[in-house]
């Protein structure tokens, strides 16, 4: 026997070529599709439960029907704790609508669920109806949020007010857990909101009702008197009273930490503006010291004579209308909590004077914008100077300055942004 020689057959190791390595990867890549197709399957539940939140009801109905695993999710109580019905009539909305044989199938189904449920319908009634009769079969559920929202003109308000109360006392009696209602828009009135305190007292923190012409003062009283936890609320101005910011004011309640105030004129002339007086203000901002007092005015001219003649704690004012320079000048010597200001549009006399005295008497103020209004550049270049680096939102269309003999158009950008720390231009309106 030679030295070395075995029975075994020797094959020679070689090392993989290029080729090779590429015939390889081509191969693995070959592979990789069906390997992610397999894993879909077992993604977690947790994950799929992710997935399914962000889908529409009828994406998330159909991805159900692809493996148990995911049919098992479509039906997990988690994923029911939020929805939107969305109810259109196709021949007069581009939007999508929740089919009603899925809908019955979420009352059936899901009812006992449902925790945060809105609705959004079109201008149609009948779909304000569809919401109404939805409601009403809500009978098993512990709703904390409910939303009620119109994409185009208030169409709950076309609704039977029958219908639409009894359709919401069904869910204020059953829920005995709601903690926010928006319902801006509706028919509802003073005895449902007695049944919303009788049942949610505890609980309710969070309520938005404005443009609710069938609630009275009394009835807005009734929910502040008794609805301690209350610390957010959206009403007309002709619901506010000295009785309410009072009520809102007790050492039972909760500070308060968002009163939004909308004060809305149809006719002119026709609107009678109460006032409330500085010391109901005062027991407010007394009791809720970092309370945000917000005020939409779309008044004509003529109405804005009741409002700031005396000292008051707004801290948000937005007026969608124009408003004269005489009311520009009270805000500066009468809301020294003014955080921001918006300006839709002015006369075309100059508002520097009106400009510089709210810059040096509204501390806080930090955001600022003008539409339709003249201001000169030198003005603007002093209010800002007074304000200085505080001002993170300032919104000025280009239009709205005037150049002088200090400055220019090309000038005013530079100065403007000296001041306040940061490269700083006036907006342009779209030349498309």
């Amino acid at each position: 026997m030679k030295r070395g020689r075995t029975g075994l057959k020797s094959t020679p190791q070689t090392l993989p070529t290029q080729d090779g390595r590429a015939m390889n990867q081509k191969r693995g890549a070959s592979r990789l599709p069906q390997t992610a197709a397999a894993d879909w399957g077992n993604l977690p539940p947790h994950i799929v439960l992710q997935i399914f939140q962000h889908l529409s009801l009828v994406d998330r109905a159909r991805a159900s029907s692809v493996c148990r695993c995911w049919n098992d999710v479509f039906h997990t109580p988690d994923l029911w704790r939020r929805f939107e019905f969305e109810l259109n009539q196709p021949a007069t909305s581009y939007l999508r609508s929740t089919h009603p044989d899925l809908i019955q199938q979420i009352i059936k189904k899901h009812a006992q669920h449902l925790q945060y449920v809105s609705f959004k319908v079109d201008s149609c009634t009948e779909s304000a109806e569809a919401a109404c009769d939805i409601l009403s079969q809500l009978v098993n559920c512990t709703i904390k949020t409910l939303g009620l929202i119109s994409t185009a003109r208030p169409s709950f308000m076309d609704v039977s007010q029958a219908h639409f109360v009894s359709a919401l006392t069904v869910v204020f009696v059953n829920s005995k857990s709601l903690s926010s209602i928006k319902i801006d828009d509706t028919p509802v009135d003073d005895p449902s909101l007695k049944v919303l305190v009788a049942n949610n007292s505890d609980t309710l923190k969070l309520l938005k009702m404005s443009s609710c012409p069938h609630v009275s003062p009394a009835g807005i009283l009734c929910v502040a008197d008794q609805c301690h936890g209350l610390r957010e609320l959206a009403l007309n101005y002709h619901l506010l009273s000295d009785e309410l910011l009072l009520a809102l004011s007790s050492e039972k309640h909760v500070h308060l930490e968002h009163l939004r105030i909308d004060v809305v004129s149809e006719n002119p002339g026709q609107t009678h503006f109460h006032t409330i007086k500085r010391s109901s203000w005062e027991a407010l901002v007394q009791h809720s010291p970092k309370v945000n007092i917000v005020m939409y005015f779309f008044l004509y001219e003529e109405e804005f004579q009741p409002f700031f003649c005396d000292e008051t704690p707004v801290t948000h004012l937005y007026f969608g209308r124009a408003v004269s320079k005489e009311m520009l000048g009270r805000i500066g010597l009468n809301c020294p909590r003014l955080v921001e200001l918006v300006v839709c549009a002015n006369g075309l006399e100059p508002l520097d004077e009106e400009l510089i005295r709210i810059g040096e008497r509204c501390k806080s103020l930090t955001a600022i914008g003008l539409g339709e209004c003249e201001v000169t550049c030198s003005g603007f270049v002093e209010f800002v100077k007074m304000c200085g680096g505080r001002l993170t939102q300032l919104s000025i269309m280009e239009e709205v300055l005037i150049p002088d003999s200090s400055y220019n158009m090309e000038q005013i950008h530079s100065e403007v942004s000296k001041h306040l720390g940061r490269m700083w231009f006036p907006d342009m309106m779209p030349t498309w």
